[in-house]
């Protein structure tokens, strides 16, 4: 695999498990800097001790993005250690399903502060590195969801949310060389599909199959596919790509 975030720095919040952690491979794999913050400090050894040891450039911190001081201050770690911030992808992410009657307080500010705190703090913090340099790449993580989904009214909203954000810092942070974009997954085989599965009650297999039946190329996501849209927004060739949403769900979303 060629090299082409050679000499980049790539910052992914909560990217030691799942689509985040494939999002850091890729990155990794083509021969950026990478950086990663989780709250999972076992998963986050764990992914960390594995780029090592396939001599990889990396950086890890236990930190939560809903905590502006720790993004801010890993922010700067990783500035000050890898030389530039290119690339930040807001892949932090928690689910709190339930029905609007039955969902609690708790559970909407969780899932706001997450996503929606997190993304800002993050960029943010990123975009004063990125203004610096003229140069820049903003990759927020929404969802399918974001167009409705029972059981989800606060994940919904948070996922909708995020591409309002997301076509807002195109706007503002453009004329600096910075792009921001959105990838919106389907459904994604990872741990977070399967707390789902676990949610309603069935087996992990019945609910992927039952989602392949309503996807038009008639398979399920994998993490490998939102990396590769990911890696597309990343791309330098990819400045005239900005504020906008890519569905990546094997078939047509409105």
């Amino acid at each position: 695999m060629g090299k082409k975030f050679a000499g980049r720095t790539a910052f992914v919040t909560g990217g030691s498990r799942g689509i985040g952690k494939e999002i850091v491979e890729r990155f990794a794999s083509e021969g950026a800097n990478v950086a990663i913050i989780d709250v999972n400090e076992e998963a986050l050894a764990s992914t960390e001790s594995e780029l090592k040891e396939k001599g990889y450039s990396v950086y890890t911190k236990n930190a939560s993005v809903t905590d502006r001081e720790q993004i801010e201050g890993a922010m700067k770690e990783v500035f000050d250690l890898f030389g530039s911030i290119d690339i930040l992808v807001n892949n932090a992410g928690v689910i709190r399903d339930n029905m609007l009657y039955k969902m609690t307080d708790e559970d909407w500010l969780t899932v706001m502060d997450v996503h929606l705190k997190g993304a800002f703090y993050a960029s943010r913090a990123a975009q004063q590195y990125m203004t610096q340099s003229k140069y820049g790449r903003i990759i927020n993580i929404s969802s399918t969801s974001a167009l409705g989904n029972r059981g989800q009214s606060n994940y919904s909203t948070a996922k909708a949310g995020l591409q309002g954000l997301t076509k807002t810092l195109a706007i503002e942070l453009g004329k600096f060389g910075v792009t921001a974009n959105a990838v919106a997954p389907g459904f994604i085989e990872t741990d977070m599909t399967k707390a789902t599965a676990e949610r309603i009650g069935i087996p992990f297999e019945e609910l992927i199959k039952a989602s392949v039946s309503q996807i038009p190329v008639g398979r399920s996501g994998k993490p490998e596919d939102i990396a590769n849209a990911v890696a597309f927004f990343a791309d330098e060739r990819s400045s005239f790509v900005s504020g906008q949403v890519l569905y990546v769900a094997g078939g047509p979303r409105n």
